[in-house]
């Protein structure tokens, strides 16, 4: 990522516009300030704090007291970085965590009187829309059928797009301009393309977790979640599609905190480089080995990692319940993985609508 100069008085950094996208979840509030860049974009800033905004949401069904003020002081960093860049252009989301909080809106009216920022709760469809955008770039010339997989912290959703009538050459593009709907499915058919089925799942790393905290045994609590969320998908089409055509060409594109944690691990990796992770392929037997490599680690094992560390190690096994369950049901030689996601869905998006790619 490249470091431009901040300026107050909003200096363009290259001549180009610059974009905010910025995501609050479960877990995480993650923002990027981007430019366009040819067809792409290039980063100019960005910020990343864990919040554990969700923490006791699945008890309680409010957000916290301490989560809320963590989230708020994380914000007031991120309004200073666009106010400093000048930004014009943003997109400010909240996802599951303030969805189902009986607090959420409540909570975004207090975003805005502290910090001046606008956040709006975007639906489940939105959701899936966007992870399917930010993922697009990584969509191979020669997949027929693709199930984007987006692992949170509150909810996971699943999209599965079959693009085999789409010419080779503009698969990412039929995948970039997916728009949405507010029809049942809440997602239209790309121009040449089929969204068989999406499912928005209110189960994900933080959710799940806490769902089976009183489960003391580790494999017995691995058991129990991947049990759990193979029950929640029940309605998802493909779930009850046995057919070998459904298989035929899959590429799955896994984006997630655990999905590049299972990459940076089969890596090798003891830091983690988002250059060799991002768009990196691994087998299903590899993602078995790495998540056997987990359980056998246990809890405390798994805190000493250098390869997951304190503040993934709780979280990393509910997503690899989630991520092994779905390779399972739907065997594949290989998931490529995704270092990124909604913040890089809204980018495109936005810089999309602009008609701003291409510009010098």
């Amino acid at each position: 990522m490249k470091n431009a100069r901040p300026s107050g008085q909003g200096k363009q950094h290259g001549g180009g516009p610059l974009y905010a996208a910025l995501d609050l979840g479960t877990n995480s509030c993650r923002m990027l300030i981007a430019q366009p860049a040819g067809g792409h974009f290039e980063v100019v800033d960005a910020f990343s704090k864990s919040v554990r905004l969700g923490v006791e949401l699945e008890r309680t069904g409010s957000l916290s007291n301490a989560g809320i003020n963590r989230t708020i002081q994380a914000l007031h960093v991120c309004a200073r970085k666009i106010k400093l860049h000048g930004v014009k252009q943003k997109r400010l989301i909240a996802t599951e965590a303030c969805r189902r909080a009986v607090n959420g809106e409540k909570f975004m009216a207090r975003i805005r009187n502290e910090t001046g920022l606008k956040l709006e709760i975007i639906n489940p469809a939105e959701e899936a829309r966007l992870a399917v955008v930010g993922c697009a770039p990584l969509v191979s010339h020669e997949a027929k059928q693709v199930l984007v997989i987006d692992i949170g912290g509150g909810s996971t959703e699943l999209i599965w797009i079959d693009i085999a009538e789409v010419a080779a050459i503009d698969r990412v593009s039929a995948m970039m301009h997916l728009k949405p709907s507010m029809a049942k499915k809440a997602l239209r058919d790309i121009p040449g393309a089929r969204v068989v089925d999406w499912i928005s799942v209110p189960l994900g790393v933080a959710t799940l977790l806490e769902r089976y905290s009183d489960v003391e045994d580790d494999a017995a609590r691995f058991a129990l979640m991947s049990w759990y969320f193979e029950e929640n998908i029940a309605e998802f089409g493909p779930y009850l599609d046995d057919s070998a055509d459904l298989l035929e060409g899959l590429q799955m594109i896994g984006t997630s905190g655990t999905v590049t944690t299972v990459g940076a691990v089969h890596l090798g990796l003891t830091r983690y480089d988002r250059n060799k992770v991002d768009g990196m392929e691994m087998g299903a037997v590899d993602v078995d080995r790495v998540i056997s490599h987990f359980l056998a680690l246990g809890p405390e094992g798994r805190i000493a990692s250098a390869g997951i560390g304190k503040d993934r190690a709780e979280l990393i096994m509910s997503g690899a319940a989630i991520l092994q369950t779905i390779l399972r049901i739907w065997p594949t030689e290989q998931i490529r993985v995704a270092d990124r996601g909604l913040r890089e869905g809204m980018l495109y998006s936005m810089m999309n609508a602009d008609g701003v790619f291409g510009k010098k």
